[in-house]
Parts: C-alpha cells; structure tokens; sequence
C-alpha cells in the first residue's frame, strides 16, 4: 500500500485545477445502463473508484474506457444483470446498478454494498421505494434480488433523505409506466446533476435539488452524449481548509463555491478571506484560525464529508470548539491520529471538543477511510515536522492526483510505492 510522506508548515500558493465530482460521475456512469450504445461522459476524474464502477460495468457486459478525463460506454450488449460481491465490497456506490438494471431488464443481483467503515448505511430505503414500483425484492446469500416486469409510477416518502437511495430510484423512475413523485428527497448538488443528465437522455425530471422530485416514465432514452459532470465540491472543501490552515492563498479554478455557502460560511467565521472572480475562488488562510463550532447536516447544511478537514483545521485554532457529527455514528477514526500528532480532542457520543494548540506534530499515521485521510494531509501539511500517512488507497478512492496538486503548489509532499 502506497504512503505519504509530507514535510509540513510551507507555505502554499498558486493554482489549483478542480476535478469533476466523484459522486456525481458514479451515478452517472450507472445511467448508461439505461439504454443501449455510446455513451461519453467529460470531466471525470481518475480514480480508484471510477475505475471500481468501470470494471464493475465491463464485467456486465459494457466496453468501458477511460481516457484523458473522458469516459466512453457501449451499453448495448449487457449480458449479464449481476454486481458481485468481489467489486461491490470496495465502494457503496455499487448499489446504483440496481435501479437501472431493473427498470430496463426487469432483473438485478446486487451484492450488498461495502465501502468506508464510517457506519451503518443500509439500502432498506432504496429496496422499500423499488417494492412500491411494484418490484419483487428477495435476499438470497448475500444478494438483493429485484425483479418486475416493468416498473410503475408511484409517490414514496424518505424517512430520512438519502443520496444514492434519491438516485437509485430516480434513475428506475425514468423508465416505469406513470408518474413517480419522491418525497423528503436528498437535495445534493450531484442529484440535480444526475437529474440534469438524465433529462439530457430524454427523461422527464422536475424539483431535483429540492425535497419534492417529479418523474414522468418515457418508453426509452437516449445514450449520454459529452456530458460534462459538476465540479467536486469536497475536493473543493478541502483545499480551502488546506489554505486556511497553512495560512495559504489559493486559487481554486473550476469550481462551483454556491454549492458550499455552509463550508464558506463558517470558514469565514474562523477567519479565512474568500475572493470569487471569473478566474475561480480565491481562498487566503489568517495568520491563526479563530475556534467556532459546526454541526452536519443533509444539505444544504454543513456536509459531513467536510467534517474531518474541519476537525484538523480547529486542532490549531485559538479557542475551543464542538463539533457534532449527526450522519454517521463511526465518524470520528481519524480523532486518534489527530492526537499522535498532538491535537487536544476528547469524544462524548457524537460530539467532538477540540481544544486549539499551537502546533501540531509531524508522526507516522494511518488513514481509515475517504475524508479522515484527506484530514491527516491538512493536518500534515501545517504540522511541524514530518508525517508519513499510510494507507492512501483510501485517498486515491477520491482526491484526483492530489499529491501532484499539492507539489504544484508548493507543498513538500513525496508518494512512496510499497512496491
């Protein structure tokens, strides 16, 4: 497994070129499995999970490339309606097959989805919406089962908003009989993306990034032609906490700062200058960072896949703050590894108390999923000292060559291969 290895407290300034979102592609790439051909999607970026959902469509039966941020699909010969556990344990976003698959086929076998171990994160509510499609769910060993003839329109209430469940049966609505109406729904900028998407294939969507979403089935659609996805907002969050936290001045190129006014918001409340021009967002980091607290929330609140930058940020604030984590219960791993490099944190539940020192520490750590690993890099790259970060796999899963961004902008940041 590959390692970091950061030398911490330069400065960092210049540019930084954002990629598109990972959990906007993913749903995307899966929405080439509603109808047959070519399809090309732009601006994706490289990787492991991309290439997770890309073995995982060729071993349907698709030809899948991957070739200079551009993907290309042919979709017309999918033999095979099943998503084995052998892939689907590596990454969540699996599961997306599995409306797609039914509302064309009539049949899926989806292994149940695997991914970080940040906490439970069923699919009861997706299997719950696709039973009221009229689908027949069945676990058998492993797997969800889901067959219907065809799918047909109907009204389904989220207890709770979920992204991939939003997507999941927002995708399977575009080709039932009828009109599907989604209540409570997930509002995330990368739903109204895939809603865009869609519509662009011929499907009728209305409300998608609002709570109610309306879907009216069509007899087909058409393939996605250079369809270029959003950019990625947390990637985003996070060189803005790398700037903030190394008293930095960035400019973020590319990117969409609307679809972060709650990270924006509260960044500014510790300290951090924002500047938005036709060129990108430009973030400067104070000479130190004021403590404030945060709490997560569905969007458009604070997300929780900021929570952990946020966390390193405040480990060298002046104050104290709380930070409540209300989305997943296991969320708080990288909390150990902040303390090895000296941060003052204590956990009660769901909140974390994080007491601001002056300096943290370079040491040996170990990331144990996506965000608790980009928060070691912010930590890292103000720490005194060097830090190795092991198990990167999990960074490579969504940051797009970000040791190559950081070098570029002055950062002393070396990839040791376990090779």
């Amino acid at each position: 497994m590959d390692s970091l290895k950061i030398k911490g407290g330069r400065p960092l300034k210049g540019e930084v070129e954002i990629s598109g979102a990972k959990n906007a592609a993913l749903p995307i790439m899966t929405a080439a499995l509603l109808t047959g051909g070519t399809h090309t999607l732009c601006r994706i970026p490289n990787l492991r999970d991309i290439a997770t959902m890309g073995r995982l469509l060729a071993h349907m039966g698709a030809e899948y490339r991957f070739e200079n941020g551009t993907v290309t699909l042919e979709t017309s010969r999918i033999g095979t309606r099943e998503a084995p556990y052998d892939l689907v344990k590596t990454m969540r976003a699996s599961v997306l097959v599995l409306g797609p698959l039914v509302a064309r086929f009539g049949d899926a076998w989806v292994s149940l989805p695997g991914g970080c171990a940040i906490g439970a994160r069923p699919i009861n509510l997706h299997l719950m919406g696709l039973e009221k499609m009229g689908a027949k769910i069945t676990l058998e060993s492993g797997y969800v089962h889901a067959k219907a003839n065809r799918l047909k329109g109907t009204r389904i209430c989220f207890d709770m908003p979920t992204v991939t469940g939003t997507e999941n049966l927002m995708m399977a609505a575009c080709l039932a009989k009828g009109t599907t109406i989604l209540e409570n729904a997930a509002r995330e900028p990368e739903i109204a993306d895939l809603a865009q998407c869609l519509a662009a294939m011929g499907a009728k969507i209305q409300g998608a990034g609002g709570s109610i979403i309306e879907i009216q089935g069509v007899d087909s659609l058409k393939p996605i032609d250079r369809y270029a996805v959003t950019p990625d907002r947390i990637e985003t969050g996070t060189f803005m906490a790398i700037a903030a936290v190394c008293g930095g001045d960035l400019l973020l190129k590319g990117c969409r700062p609307d679809h972060l006014d709650a990270v924006i918001a509260k960044m500014r409340d510790t300290g951090v200058d924002f500047h938005e021009s036709k060129k990108g967002l430009r973030v400067v980091g104070p000479r130190r960072l004021v403590a404030k607290d945060i709490k997560t929330a569905p969007y458009p609140g604070f997300p929780t896949d900021m929570q952990a930058q946020f966390m390193a940020m405040m480990t060298v604030a002046k104050g104290t703050s709380i930070i409540k984590e209300t989305i997943f219960e296991n969320r708080y791993m990288h909390v150990a590894e902040l303390q090895r490099m000296g941060a003052d944190i204590s956990i009660d539940g769901g909140n974390a108390t994080v007491r601001g020192v002056d300096k943290l520490k370079g040491a040996p750590i170990m990331a144990t999923d996506l965000r608790a690993s980009a928060s070691l890099v912010v930590a890292a790259l103000c720490a005194k000292g060097e830090s190795v970060i092991h198990r990167i796999y999990h960074l490579d899963r969504g940051y797009d060559h970000m040791d190559e961004k950081l070098r570029r902008i002055g950062a002393q940041v070396e990839r040791i291969s376990s090779s």
